[in-house]
């Protein structure tokens, strides 16, 4: 009996635009679970103001640098969020 093989449709047309939502989703990823560190270690008291200035300006910046990314490659920001099927969304719904 054969087993299924799985089998990758790609369209020559969108394969750059997808491969590029696909790195921006995993990039937000990241840059989200950074954040939520981020604020972790600032709630606890374990940061001094200077580094959560410097922490906050540097998340604003990549936050800013994300959306020009999104832009550049025709990524709506919502698009990143990828639907896992029954385990929801990768990304948390704002």
């Amino acid at each position: 009996m054969d087993t299924p093989r799985w089998r990758v449709a790609a369209d020559p047309d969108t394969v750059e635009r997808d491969l590029s939502r696909l790195v921006l989703t995993l990039v937000e990823l990241v840059r989200q679970l950074v954040e939520r560190q981020c604020v972790r270690r600032m709630e606890q008291g374990n940061l001094t103001d200077e580094q959560i200035e410097v922490l906050g300006v540097t998340l604003m910046r990549l936050e800013g640098a994300m959306a020009d990314l999104c832009e550049r490659f025709d990524v709506a920001p919502e698009d990143l969020n990828l639907d896992l099927g029954p385990l929801g969304t990768l990304l948390p719904t704002q």
